[in-house]
């Protein structure tokens, strides 16, 4: 390697307790730069294979632990990571392109928070009993893992999804295989290396690094895999239910959104603004969260855009080490070609950009100037059938339009396929209850963003995914139910 060039990382899989290297490997890059930092096994069949061997083996002492015993594992993990927090901070802003902040304050935190959580939940959950005394008979349930769990998580948030899946899953009592995302596998890495320290028997926790159609693919069409958890697009989620469909398995898959905020005449713009600001361009826009359809009610809607495009003005794009940095890069060149080309899209159909991508100038560091770095972007004058209006862009780009009644916003923000988040803002109470009972998400926000209660379910209605994440729904998901009728 030349002179004054750093060596590429290089990862493992993580199989049987045991870290091992791979045939061939992918690059991956860093977003900020632009250049390969980092090579990714590019895992197959034969990973595949020697993971399902090692859940296997696994699976029969660690799903006869109590939960208390698993409890107690978990928790070790949780004081592992928060013990780790700034080193998985660095690598995860790295490998990602989020800010360091962000990294900081959000995904290590959550992470840890993911593995405490499902740690307490574990130790809490009863079972169902009744009595039919003139049978003599009494019927009580039982839960028991499923076995091998198949975790897929996305690149956006990876060790934050990563940990939500994992943690559930292992706490029932499940063995795992999980693929993180090719694009950000370092901070899943990290997390194999403090496995064996915080008590998890070999074989519980496998984790295989490479693309979706070589070892996703392999890992969910594995007839002794019976349960996926998936995180990503719903084209992947489409591949995965056609792969899952000759085996019955059961599938959660949490998919996009194109999500609405609502702001009525009425709302609290010194708290909705930097609110709204933040929905939209969190973590690049790169969450399934994000607000990408701004609807306001036409009496203040001048006052808000104007309000609006100056406070994204103030919102910085900067190198993701910037503690000023608002947002850093985006995940790689492609993604980053794909959301500017919404704003074309946009401009093309006679949309005015008033912000952000064409419209003012983007000022890097040299070294950074080919990193994948974007403009917060704010477009109006677009109809809702436009393909802003319409799609999942995944990037910070959102629209803002105007609106008259409630009834017509309700009719407009349930336009799209999607069905996965909304914010409400106004100070009408009882109007706030009526449109988030008829808004057609997952997840209602009102006068507030993103603020997590883990006990309460997580997902989507329509295209934005099957089933729900949290205490019970997970505990659910990862367990089958067993009725039991005794005669005495």
């Amino acid at each position: 390697m030349a002179a004054g060039r750093k060596e590429l990382l290089m990862l493992e899989n993580f199989i049987g307790g045991k870290f091992l290297p791979c045939s061939s490997y992918i690059d991956s890059y860093d977003p900020s730069t632009g250049e390969v930092y980092c090579k990714v096994p590019n895992s197959g069949k034969e990973e595949i294979e020697a993971a399902v061997e090692a859940a296997r083996e696994a699976f029969p002492a660690w799903s006869s632990q109590s939960p208390q015993e698993r409890s107690v594992v978990l928790n070790r993990l949780a004081d592992l990571l928060e013990q780790s927090l700034e080193e998985l901070a660095q690598a995860e802003s790295k490998d990602q392109g989020k800010t360091l902040t962000l990294a900081r304050t959000m995904d290590i935190p959550r992470a840890a928070q993911n593995f405490r959580f499902f740690a307490s939940s574990i130790v809490h959950h009863t079972s169902e009993c009744t009595q039919m005394d003139h049978l003599s008979c009494m019927h009580y349930t039982v839960r028991t893992p499923v076995g091998i769990a198949g975790l897929i998580s996305p690149w956006n948030l990876p060790l934050y999804l990563l940990t939500w899946k994992i943690a559930p899953a292992i706490a029932a009592g499940n063995t795992v295989i999980a693929k993180p995302s090719e694009l950000t596998s370092v901070t899943a890495w990290m997390l194999c290396k403090l496995l064996d320290k915080a008590g998890v028997p070999p074989g519980v926790i496998n984790i295989v690094f490479g693309t979706g159609p070589r070892v996703g693919e392999a890992l969910v069409s594995h007839p002794e895999v019976p349960v996926i958890s998936f995180t990503g697009s719903q084209p992947t989620a489409e591949r995965i239910t056609q792969l899952s469909a000759p085996h019955c398995k059961k599938l959660s898959l949490e998919l996009g959104g194109k999500n609405p905020a609502i702001i009525f005449e009425d709302a609290n713009l010194e708290e909705c603004i930097p609110a709204t600001v933040r929905s939209s361009f969190a973590n690049q826009g790169e969450i399934c969260l994000c607000t990408s359809r701004i609807f306001v009610q036409r009496r203040i809607y001048n006052e808000f855009l104007k309000r609006f495009v100056e406070a994204t003005r103030k919102w910085k794009v900067g190198m993701p080490s910037d503690p000023s940095a608002s947002m850093g890069a985006l995940i790689s060149k492609a993604h980053l070609e794909k959301v500017r080309s919404y704003v074309m899209k946009a401009r093309a159909e006679g949309a005015q950009i008033l912000c952000g991508e064409g419209v003012d100038q983007l000022s890097l560091p040299v070294r950074n100037q080919a990193g994948y770095f974007m403009l917060p972007t704010v477009i109006t004058d677009v109809k809702d059938e436009s393909c802003c209006m319409k799609e999942e862009i995944f990037g910070p780009v959102t629209c803002v339009v105007p609106f008259d009644s409630e009834e017509e916003v309700i009719k407009r923000a349930n336009s799209v396929k999607y069905g996965l988040a909304a914010t409400v803002w106004s100070s009408n109470v009882g109007r706030i209850h009526r449109v988030a009972k008829k808004l057609q998400a997952g997840l209602v926000w009102t006068n507030c963003w993103l603020i997590r209660e883990l006990n309460l379910p997580f997902g989507g209605m329509k295209s934005s995914g099957i089933g729900r994440e949290g205490a019970k729904d997970s505990y659910d998901f990862f367990t089958e139910v067993k009725t039991i009728t005794v005669k005495h």
